[in-house]
């Protein structure tokens, strides 16, 4: 058993059956940012170094809050999927398992921190 090569070890196990959802969900967040990103600078963009009641009043129209939602849900789960990629590839063991739960728990953080900064501003 000690002669086997790795491929003869990889033989019959199958796939992990997880890595073409990753795959989609990475390429459809990826396109959801190329419409995503655009709508936001020229939402925000307008707005960018008015005064406070004038932010507030235009981050209380639906548009505005909405894409800004968007881009922060979209943003930071695309940002999540791509980190595990990167921990997954080159961190290994028990830190692996730490490391991914860390950047889990710091990119729904800033989600939400996001989310609560456009609802307190509209509402």
């Amino acid at each position: 058993m000690g002669y086997m090569t790795d491929r003869k070890r990889a033989v019959g196990l199958g796939s992990a059956k997880s890595g073409v959802h990753h795959f989609w969900a990475m390429k459809v967040s990826s396109v959801a940012l190329l419409i995503l990103i655009p709508l936001f600078v020229f939402t925000f963009g307008p707005i960018l170094g008015s005064e406070h009641a004038e932010v507030v009043a235009y981050f209380a129209r639906p548009f505005p809050a909405i894409v800004a939602g968007l881009t922060i849900i979209v943003g930071f789960k695309h940002f999540n999927d791509g980190v595990q990629t990167l921990i997954e590839d080159y961190v290994h063991g028990g830190p692996q398992k730490i490391a991914l739960i860390g950047a889990t728990c710091l990119s729904y953080a800033a989600m939400a921190t996001g989310l609560f900064a456009i609802a307190k501003i509209a509402l």
